[in-house]
Parts: C-alpha cells; sequence; structure tokens
C-alpha cells in the first residue's frame, strides 16, 4: 500500500470529530453558526438565481 502524503479522509473525519465534540457541549454554538452560514450565503444563492 502507498504511503500518502495527504489524506483528505481522515483530515475530514477529524474535523467532522472535533466539530461534533465542540457542538456536543455547547449546542448553541451551532445554532448560531448555521444561521450566520445561512444568512451569508442565501443572498449569494438568490443572486444566482435570479439571473
Amino acid at each position: 500500500m502507498k504511503t500518502k502524503k495527504f489524506d483528505a479522509v481522515k483530515m475530514m473525519r477529524d474535523i467532522r470529530e472535533k466539530l461534533s465534540i465542540k457542538y456536543w457541549k455547547h449546542p448553541e454554538d451551532l445554532k448560531n453558526d448555521l444561521e450566520k452560514i445561512k444568512q451569508k450565503y442565501s443572498s449569494k444563492y438568490f443572486k444566482l438565481k435570479s439571473v
């Protein structure tokens, strides 16, 4: 088996685990972060859709 310099699957698993622990302890942070993401990208989506 070849040794990979960069393992994207492992990186995503690590990120998901880190966020899972963060939001498990503070579920209100999850709600706040999702609301910020919604506000940030909703305006971009509607601009693209109307064109």
